[in-house]
């Protein structure tokens, strides 16, 4: 009942980063820093009232780390929107996916964890999966591809600081140093390039926040029911998700070349994943 539970809650954290990468598309006619602007003013009007309440120190306990964690996080999340604006929703989560390739890479020279000889074949797998991605898929455009990249890499990073910090530091303290600068970084940078939403525009755009914290929320809820071997793998599903939408809701075309360039990314990272799950 246990990982029924926290497979559910899993699948339920998916939809709800599905459907927000779904709004994010819609807004098309927004700049990316705007988007993050909006996306993180949903998730603090959760987490700033969940830290009063339950009196955890806002400020939390490594600040410098919590800081790189944040930072991290804004570059990521712009570079992926970014990424929308120029390739189809399933392409963008494709590549983004590849972030556990350049976590695995940091791991080794920051953590000093080893990487086995088929962990290395299966990165390069998932590798070629982006090269046929960028080669052979129809109107892939290469700035699109550069900026999911960049996020994969920053994503990567956020791994890396994440398990620096362990458990020394409140959930809601890590997400909400991530939405305080994103708030900061996005309002910023979004003045030069704003654009007053229409009533419609307002409510998706708020509503960023609230796909964005319930997806945090239940995937929080699921790692801490389950085995992480049990319930990660099912987080790749926002990859079909996504193309389902993409293909349904906004008329995309994913060539068969693409597709192809998909399987190999999923097929690389979901066997490492099947690997360290067996050995361990």
């Amino acid at each position: 009942m246990k990982s029924s539970t926290a497979i559910f809650y899993m699948i339920l954290s998916v939809i709800a980063f599905s459907l927000m990468n779904a709004v994010v598309k819609c807004l098309s006619g927004f700049g990316a820093y705007q988007i993050v602007f909006f996306r993180s003013i949903g998730t603090l009007l959760f987490t700033v009232p969940l830290i009063v309440k339950a009196k955890i120190p806002i400020l939390g306990n490594n600040k410098k780390l919590l800081f790189l964690r944040g930072l991290f996080g804004v570059i990521s999340l712009t570079c992926f929107f970014q990424s929308l604006n120029y390739i189809s929703l399933g392409t963008a989560a494709s590549l983004r996916y590849t972030s556990p390739i350049f976590a695995a890479i940091f791991a080794l020279f920051y953590l000093k964890e080893k990487i086995k000889p088929i962990q290395w074949i299966l990165f390069v797998i998932a590798f070629l999966g982006v090269l046929v991605i960028k080669g052979f898929g129809a109107d892939v455009n290469s700035l699109g591809v550069i900026f999911a990249i960049l996020s994969a890499i920053f994503l990567g990073l956020i791994f890396i600081v994440i398990r620096k910090l362990g458990d020394s530091e409140h959930p809601l303290i890590i997400i909400n140093y991530f939405m305080v600068l994103a708030f900061l970084f996005g309002g910023i940078m979004s003045i030069k390039y704003w654009k007053t939403p229409n009533l419609t525009e307002w409510l998706l755009l708020l509503s960023l926040g609230v796909f964005g914290y319930v997806g945090q929320i239940f995937m929080t809820k699921s790692l801490q029911a389950s085995e992480t071997n049990i319930v990660v793998p099912l987080k790749y599903l926002e990859v079909v998700f996504m193309i389902i939408i993409g293909a349904f809701w906004f008329d995309e075309i994913y060539t068969l070349w693409t597709l192809f360039g998909v399987f190999l990314i999923m097929f690389g990272l979901l066997y490492n994943i099947y690997l360290k799950r067996k050995r361990d």
